[in-house]
């Protein structure tokens, strides 16, 4: 798969946007679905976590990532979201919207969850690296 790729699953065509810095080839995928007649476009995110023990800085390893990570901050903000899944469920707040799906408005329809959860994550990525910089001086 390349960033940009698409896969169809019967009438559901998801498409692949490369979103690296947690790992190389994170992938965050986007579709479309219909409910009730009205069209939504679904962010399924990979993952943004800087976990602990990361190296953002000199990383023999992995050069480019504290720029990947910039990158796909750029990338997460130009997708448009109605609704937010992601890797782990405790990025969309599954455990708190999934007993609310009584047949009224969906919960999963968030798009200022999906905008506050980018802010976020990016927010920690920055503070993280900004921790290392200071470190290395």
């Amino acid at each position: 798969m390349h960033d940009g790729d698409t896969v169809s699953l019967g009438d559901t065509v998801l498409t692949a946007y490369l979103t690296p810095g947690h790992t190389k080839g994170c992938t965050t995928w986007t579709m479309k679905v219909n409910e009730a007649g009205k069209s939504y476009d679904v962010v399924i995110l990979g993952s943004t976590n800087v976990n602990e023990g990361y190296k953002l800085l000199n990383n023999a390893t992995y050069p480019q990532i504290a720029s990947d990570y910039k990158k796909t901050f750029d990338v997460l903000r130009s997708l448009h979201c109605d609704i937010f899944l992601g890797a782990h469920g405790s990025y969309y707040d599954l455990e708190s919207k999934y007993p609310r799906m009584t047949g009224n408005a969906n919960p999963f329809i968030d798009p200022q969850g999906y905008k506050e959860f980018v802010d976020d994550r990016e927010q920690a990525f920055q503070s993280e690296l900004a921790r290392q910089q200071t470190a290395t001086k």
